[in-house]
């Protein structure tokens, strides 16, 4: 219950710093957030890979079609990415292929998003 708490006062504090930054993008990373949250245990915890986790991937490349909604996925991403400590970088840069979506980047904590296109 306290993890389902701690991720609840994450994404909130996501949308709250990101809603300015979203302004030129469609997506925000509440979107991207709750896409993503059947990932938490298997990002984090070497759980197995939920289908919920690959629909949430899929999903969430299916919505980032332009350039800034890319750049801002990305961006909500890494800032997920650092607000985890016990993140598995190797599993979190191998996401999008274990769910047989290609994204034009590598989700990590040290993306640089404005290069994303």
């Amino acid at each position: 219950m306290a993890g389902v708490m701690k991720l609840a006062s994450l994404v909130l504090a996501c949308m709250i710093v990101a809603g300015p930054i979203t302004t030129n993008a469609a997506l925000s990373c509440g979107t991207v957030n709750s896409n993503l949250a059947a990932c938490i245990g298997y990002l984090t915890q070497n759980a197995p890979l939920p289908k919920g986790c690959c629909t949430g991937v899929t999903n969430l490349n299916n919505m980032a079609r332009t350039t800034p909604d890319r750049q801002q996925a990305c961006r909500c991403l890494v800032g997920a990415a650092n607000s985890f400590p016990s993140l598995n970088a190797a599993r979190a840069a191998a996401l999008p292929k274990a769910c047989g979506v290609n994204i034009p980047y590598k989700i990590s904590k040290s993306t640089n998003c404005n290069s994303v296109r």
